[in-house]
């Protein structure tokens, strides 16, 4: 008799595999639309279909390879998701793109100029802020190490608002070394720390620049502290940087970063 074989999972099984999941109106509309981006089943409620009609559009438009939506109800979605998820009637199961390495960015034909660097920052949804505040300034990636970083799927994305499509997520075995390595790029590499020699707006920031962050309360480790060109402050009227959320600190730097750009361009 021949041996039955188990059958093959169908793609559309809910729910989705774990770390595959995007869910929400801005990420999986950028994933949709994304050519790179390989989509393997969509659930949409009825109002999740609707809201997201014009990526479905444009999707079909532009010819790209997408599975049929598959109707699900709010209920099934709400059990299967961690509660109070705010996935708006969309579930996207995607592979993950695929990242360059921290060598293939460096050696890229387009010189860097912004590179955010996260020390152990764990919270999925600081990371996807980070993230969107990169897309919005133009930062060329967000580098994380390989293990105490979150993975770029679920909240990250959710909170990443789309920017997952936009910006690299670059992932490093050491931290350490990836600053000496950008350093070598170069870039000038700044960590954020309260205890600072001066401010980042008294930096001067006329170069390429990496800005190392890390996690709220621990801040930067010994070792990437001290692998940093410099350690700058972003002075607040409390107790200074550590009252910021990480995420928001990300995004004051980012801003000072242009701002200091734009103000040296005009000069030019």
């Amino acid at each position: 008799m021949p041996e039955r074989r188990s059958p093959e999972p169908r793609p559309d099984r809910w729910p989705p595999r774990p770390g595959a999941a995007l869910w929400g109106l801005h990420a999986v509309a950028a994933a949709w639309t994304n050519p790179v981006r390989r989509c393997r089943a969509l659930w949409l409620t009825d109002a999740g279909a609707e809201a997201l009609t014009p990526a479905l559009a444009e999707a079909k438009a532009r010819g790209l390879d997408r599975p049929a939506p598959t109707p699900i109800e709010r209920r099934a979605i709400d059990r299967a998701l961690s509660p109070g998820t705010v996935h708006q009637g969309i579930v996207l199961d995607a592979a993950p793109l695929e990242a360059p390495s921290l060598d293939a960015l460096i050696g890229r034909d387009r010189p860097l100029g912004c590179v955010i660097l996260l020390d152990q920052v764990t919270d999925p949804h600081n990371v996807g802020a980070i993230l969107r505040s990169a897309a919005v300034f133009g930062a060329d990636a967000v580098v994380t190490t390989d293990r105490h970083a979150p993975e770029a799927a679920g909240a990250l994305a959710k909170a990443a608002s789309g920017a997952c499509e936009l910006v690299p997520l670059v992932r490093v075995p050491n931290l350490a070394r990836a600053i000496t390595d950008l350093k070598g790029a170069p870039l000038w590499c700044l960590g954020l720390d309260a205890g600072g020699a001066r401010p980042l707006a008294a930096a001067a920031i006329d170069r390429p620049v990496a800005l190392v962050l890390g996690a709220e309360g621990r801040g930067l480790r010994r070792l990437t502290r001290e692998r940093c060109d410099e350690l700058v402050s972003l002075p607040t009227g409390g107790d200074g940087f550590a009252t910021l959320n990480v995420s928001t600190a990300a995004a004051v730097a980012l801003y000072e970063v242009a701002r200091q750009r734009r103000s040296t361009e005009g000069r030019a």
